[in-house]
């Protein structure tokens, strides 16, 4: 092996996984320009809250603005930002506070245990502030800070000494709701969640204090999360911050638009081997990474990509010429458990559950999007939406009946919700054969073998149904066999709802840029009829069926979607929970 073939001399490389805006900047690696957003962050309010789902770049944005404000980096300011806008348009500000950054990512310990973890982390990290700063504050700060007990304690002595000292401040914490999923994850945490956010809770005494040191040297707060449920419940500590989580202008401060991404891979295609064009490449990443919209006033316009799968695929396709086999990456499945905890009662479908059973089978769900709530409140039906939007589970697209109709955003996050709903029917006895699904799966795409495959998915189903399951009938059915599909790694399942009509195309698309050699692709157009319906309405359906395959067969999607396989026209019609139809039509 030639280790050359690898190695392009001067060619930037990729900061997958990197968080540290200096690194990047000093050891040449590629930056997509986010330094526009500083002025505007400085016009907003001093106290700035802003949520985005996890590895969408929120730690590399608080470290460019740590880097950016800090008075030690000021000789470094050239480096770090000359040839960027902000280098080009800098603001009074810069490099003139002193910069203290808490990530209580860092924080050990449960809920029930939460004073020790939080002192430990702040006695640590105050510390060092102390050292880093010593020449710029009172001689006596650290053997002072030492004496003080604990993260409270500490915090207030801190905020006294830079006081003193005439030294401003800027605050950054970084997943200040870390804990959030533990919170979900059972009524007892919750109980010890509600202990320390309200009365006398030590986080809430934490967050008192950042409020009374508002009054003095902390000039600016920069606060990141994934949810806005902790600072509700800690909001009468701290009730001087502002949420821009949905705000317009915000929009685009993390993520990538689809012209960063392209500007991306042009610069990259100029100096490797790319086998595909810059158009085939977005229309690979695209139905997986992007669709993302945080500010419903920016519907319509630019969509974002989640940054750290667009390095992901970059990064392999470079490595291996070829788009990644595994279009997700790995790290970035959320661990649904909590939410699972939260939404099933006695292995039946709660209220909220079937928020997520209505967005597969309906394609889209409706509510008001709430910048704040409390944790006790989440299984309100709007607060749950609007947990499942601030994890990065919807998308905003449009409005429905007055209401926000918001989407499942992509492909990676169609896969998570599906594979949790999977999991929630496994979890009533329902055993799912990985092997047996992997053989039919692999037999289904290269054999040809599509009665097998639905023949499976009508077994399960049958065994599955619940009274409940029976009630909803077609939802269910829909439901069940999308998240079914959704499983089988050599296609995209791409549904088509028409909800004038009441039907639902599902199109296997043959992940063809990975599995090159596949054969096969598949219209799957799927009826219900009642268990009270005649045999008569079934040969309807059947008949209807048939027609909308032929009408979807012919369509763009389909016919650019299936490249060199042949196509299959499937018709499946249940009646209740029996499959009596399963027949391929010309």
């Amino acid at each position: 092996m030639d280790p050359l073939k690898y190695i392009v001399p001067g060619r930037k490389r990729l900061p997958y996984g990197m968080m540290n805006f200096a690194d990047i900047r000093q050891d040449n690696y590629y930056y997509v320009d986010k330094t526009r957003f500083i002025p505007m962050i400085e016009e907003a309010d001093r106290f700035f809250f802003f949520i985005r789902p996890r590895r969408f770049g929120k730690s590399l944005t608080l470290n460019l603005l740590r880097q950016y404000y800090d008075v030690r980096t000021r000789d470094k300011f050239e480096a770090l930002f000359g040839d960027l806008y902000i280098g080009q348009h800098p603001t009074p500000s810069r490099n003139s506070y002193l910069v203290l950054h808490l990530n209580f990512s860092g924080i050990g310990g449960e809920l029930n245990d939460y004073r020790r973890g939080l002192d430990a982390h702040c006695g640590i990290t105050f510390e060092n502030f102390c050292k880093i700063y010593a020449d710029l504050l009172p001689q006596d700060t650290l053997e002072g800070l030492r004496k003080a007990n604990g993260a409270v304690e500490q915090l207030d002595f801190l905020c006294q000494a830079c006081e003193r000292a005439g030294q401003d401040m800027y605050l950054f914490i970084d997943e200040y709701d870390h804990f959030t999923n533990t919170i979900l994850s059972s009524p007892e945490s919750l109980r010890r969640y509600t202990d320390e956010t309200h009365g006398e809770g030590y986080l809430r005494a934490f967050f008192n204090k950042v409020k009374a040191g508002t009054d003095s040297c902390i000039k600016r707060c920069f606060i990141t999360g994934v949810s806005p449920v902790t600072m509700d419940d800690l909001s009468s500590g701290f009730n001087i911050g502002t949420n821009y989580s949905l705000a317009p202008k915000f929009n685009q401060m993390m993520g990538f638009t689809e012209e960063e991404v392209r500007e991306m891979l042009a610069y990259y295609s100029a100096n490797s081997p790319f086998h595909h064009s810059v158009d085939e490449l977005m229309e690979m990443m695209k139905p997986w990474y992007d669709n993302y919209c945080f500010a419903q006033e920016c519907y319509g316009e630019t969509t974002m990509y989640n940054s750290n799968m667009v390095l992901y695929f970059v990064k392999n396709y470079i490595d291996d010429g070829k788009a990644p086999r595994n279009m997700i990456e790995s790290n970035i499945r959320i661990d649904y458990e909590k939410l699972r905890m939260l939404i099933r009662k006695d292995k039946e479908f709660a209220h909220d559950a079937s928020v997520i059973q209505t967005l597969v089978s309906q394609g889209f769900i409706t509510g008001e999007l709430k910048d704040s709530f409390p944790a006790v409140s989440i299984t309100n039906p709007d607060n749950f939406i609007s947990l499942l939007y601030y994890f990065g589970m919807l998308t905003i697209s449009g409005t429905y009946k007055g209401k926000t109709r918001l989407t499942i955003p992509n492909m990676v996050v169609q896969e998570q919700l599906y594979t949790y709903l999977l999991n929630t029917y496994d979890e009533a006895d329902l055993s799912f054969s990985s092997y047996e699904k992997s053989e039919l799966s692999s037999a289904l795409a290269y054999d040809g073998d599509w009665q097998s495959y639905f023949g499976y998915i009508a077994d399960c189903l049958h065994r599955y149904a619940s009274q409940r399951d029976k009630q909803k009938g077609e939802s269910f059915v829909h439901g069940f066999t999308l998240a079914m599909t959704a499983q089988n790694r050599f296609y995209r399942p791409v549904s088509e709802q028409d909800t004038q009509e009441g039907y639902v195309d599902i199109f296997l698309c043959p992940m063809l840029e990975i599995y090159s050699d596949m054969k096969h692709s598949y219209i799957v157009e799927l009826k219900y009829a009642k268990y009270k319906d005649s045999e008569t309405r079934v040969e309807e359906l059947r008949r209807e069926a048939i027609a909308q395959a032929d009408r979807y067969a012919e369509t763009e999607t389909v016919k650019r979607g299936i490249g060199t396989t042949r196509l299959h026209k499937i018709v499946v019609v249940y009646k209740g929970m029996e499959m009596r139809i399963c027949e391929e039509v010309g």
